[in-house]
Formats: structure tokens, sequence, C-alpha cells
């Protein structure tokens, strides 16, 4: 059955990827992504190509997830001409490299507000819709930083992305008697293919970061990104990650995988996840709320 499917982050990288896939696949996707008639306006251009080609239904909408206003106003329009939104992809996030001292709080804080907060506002806007229809799904696209092994130098996206993975398991909790359902998207490395170090933060203390330079740190960013690129296998296609959230939305209910691990350069986060869910579980089961781990069906 076509699904209504909201997507943040849709302009670049998993987002668009995922979108175009899940358009292919028959759904009607909004590819939610800023500047629709600015920067982004070739995008938009491109998707519109896109979608007249493959004779899909893919359709840009402006949306900021920092802006509580502008994702009220596209979650309205949503429901309005769609009538429903059946799937809410969390994708939007942005990515910092460089020694964690170099960044500022407020740095710290813009990587929380769009890589965390941002999740928060976009759910508040669609939840109420899915409740009231008693059906839904969340796709959290977090990282196996949160659980893997992790290379130095991007501490303020990890730990944001670290952040958001344990509200998605939380929300999980509170939305399964609802009947929503929550499935975690762990991708690993993709160094092609999702515009990471294109538009990556830098310190805005230039004279803090010139310290590691200059001293024993001296050129550990670039040797970072070279290990970095070095263990991703010359195959490894971004795609696979779409690929992976085209099955879980095709999935019917109740059989979606809660976490779903796309990882070419097997960095450890499928043990890690596998232990740390395993306790969080066992705890549920002790205390008597067992039930919160399955997706309940409603009237």
């Amino acid at each position: 059955m076509s699904k209504v499917i909201l997507i943040t982050g849709a302009s670049s990288g998993f987002g668009r990827l995922t979108a175009e896939a899940l358009a292919k696949a028959g759904h009607t996707v909004y590819a939610s992504m800023r500047n629709t008639t600015g920067r982004n306006a070739p995008v938009v251009t491109q998707m519109t190509e896109f979608a007249k080609a493959h004779h899909a239904d893919l359709r840009t909408i402006e949306l900021d997830v920092q802006s509580q206003p502008s994702i009220d106003a596209a979650v309205e329009q949503i429901v309005a001409q769609a009538g429903r939104i059946d799937v809410l992809m969390h994708n939007a996030g942005h990515m910092a490299f460089g020694p964690a001292e170099a960044f500022t709080p407020e740095q710290y804080g813009q990587l929380y507000d769009v890589n965390v907060l941002s999740t928060q506002r976009v759910n508040r806007a669609v939840l109420p819709h899915m409740r009231s229809q008693g059906k839904g799904l969340l796709v959290w696209v977090s990282s196996s930083s949160t659980a893997g092994g992790t290379p130095p130098y991007l501490a303020p996206y990890f730990a944001a992305k670290a952040a958001m993975d344990a509200i998605a398991v939380q929300y999980a909790r509170e939305l399964s008697r609802w009947g929503i359902e929550t499935s975690i998207i762990v991708p690993g490395a993709f160094t092609s293919g999702t515009n990471h170090f294109a538009h990556t933060e830098k310190p805005a203390d230039e004279a803090r970061s010139a310290e590691y330079e200059a001293g024993p740190y001296a050129g550990f960013g670039e040797q970072i990104q070279q290990a970095f690129s070095a263990i991703v296998p010359p195959d490894a296609d971004a795609s696979l990650v779409a690929d992976a959230i085209v099955s879980v939305v095709n999935a019917p209910f109740g059989k979606r995988s809660f976490r779903v691990y796309i990882d070419p350069t097997e960095d450890g986060a499928e043990v890690g996840f596998t232990v740390v869910d395993r306790v969080r579980a066992e705890m549920l089961h002790r205390v008597g709320m067992s039930d919160l781990l399955k997706p309940k069906m409603t009237a």
C-alpha cells in the first residue's frame, strides 16, 4: 500500500537518495528542505524532473527543522494535500570536524539543535496526526558511531547523534501502544555520496585549533580523514542505506526491525547495540512492561 512519507533534510545525501528510492517504489514522498526558492532551487528542479522521468510522486516542500512555525506550516500543508502522514523519517543533520576543545559552546548548541532538537519539533507537529490515525512509522537515521568505533575530531557530531539515538529509543516505548512503530537506521562510514565532508563545520576558535595543529596533533585532521577513507570498501554505495529504508517502509506492520545496520566498515556497532538494546529490553521485562517492545495494533 502506498504511504505518505515526510523526510527531513532531503536535499542531499541519505535524505535525497531515500526520497527518490521511496518515490520510485510507489510512495508519495515529501522531500523537505530549506531555501527551496534560493540555494536549493536547483535541487527542487532536479527532483521535479526525476518525478516526471520515473512517473513518481516526489514532492519538495519548504521546511526548516530549526523553526517550529516552518515545520507546522509544512505538516499542515501535507495533511491538507494528502490527508495523512504515514511515515516520518528523521534525517536532517549537520557534521563538524576538528578538535573538540576548539568548538565554542555555541557551536555545540547549534549542532545539537540541528541534529537533536529538530526531531522534537517535527515530532510535536506530526505525532498528533499519527496518534489520531492509530498507526504510523518513525524512521530515525542514527550513526554507527553511537555504539561502534569512533575516530577523534568528530566529538560534537557524535555526541549529537548519540543523543538523538537515545531519544529515538525512548520514543519507541512511548509510541508503541499508539500503534506507531520505530525503526532506527544505523549507517556506518560512507565517505562518498553523502556530502558529509563537503559542508562540515569547522571550529570557530581558530587560535585554539591552531595550537593543536602546531603541537603534537599536527596534521592529525588529514590523517584521520585518510584513515577513515581507507577502511571504507571502494564499492560502498550510500544508496544501500536508501534501499534498506525502502525495505523497512514496505515491510508489514509488526515485522519491521527495530535497528537496521548498513555498515561497510564493520566498526562494531551491531555488536554494541545488540548488547545495549538487550539490557534495555530485559529491564522492561523485569518490570512487567514488555508490551512496549512491540507496537500494538489499534482499531
